[in-house]
């Protein structure tokens, strides 16, 4: 099946609807203890925990009024995604004094391409991805279309790939002509 796009940049194949997220805001929540200072007002500020080791969650922190993705990215290093620039910017600043960590934003160097459909594993392992396949509520660092790629789900039959933003054409260009295989 060919894969065709629509004008909003939007591919559709083989049962996926794939896009790029640019209107994401990103930030890597950095901290030197999980148990400690900037950890704990991370969780207060969100109303959930962070991330355990491969989990990804999502929250609708009442504090700042945003809706937010976290993924685990290493042992002191949770990704912060939202939609609501606003309320990214309000826990931006409710962070900055917490001792023992910090918030670096990634908006515009960060982006996500998200990929929806039944066939998500299919197209991901046609790309030479079986350690980055996330399940529901993981978060996966592997290399997808020789690129080092954060995978999460949050929702059933959605995968968000985290890229850094100036190898999104090729990875966008690496998962069309996939698709079409499929």
């Amino acid at each position: 099946m060919d894969s065709r796009r629509d004008t909003d940049g939007i591919l559709e194949a083989a049962g996926l609807s794939i896009s790029l997220e640019r209107a994401l805001s990103a930030a890597s929540l950095r901290y030197l203890d999980p148990a400690g200072e900037y950890a704990r007002a991370a969780e207060r500020v969100l109303g959930v925990k962070l991330p355990a080791a491969l989990e990804a969650v999502t929250t609708s922190s009442t504090a700042v009024r945003a809706e937010c993705i976290l993924a685990w990215r290493s042992p002191t290093e949770t990704l912060l995604l939202s939609t609501q620039a606003a309320g990214f910017g309000q826990i931006a600043a409710q962070l900055i004094d917490a001792a023992d960590g910090c918030t670096v934003d990634q908006t515009g160097a960060l982006w996500a391409v998200r990929i929806c459909g039944a066939r998500i594993g299919e197209l991901l392992m046609r790309m030479g991805s079986t350690a980055t396949i996330p399940q529901l509520g993981e978060a996966r660092t592997g290399r997808i279309a020789e690129l080092s790629v954060l995978a999460l789900c949050v929702r059933p039959d959605e995968t968000l790939l985290a890229i850094d933003r100036v190898h999104a054409a090729h990875l966008l260009g690496w998962i069309g002509e996939t698709a079409n295989d499929l």
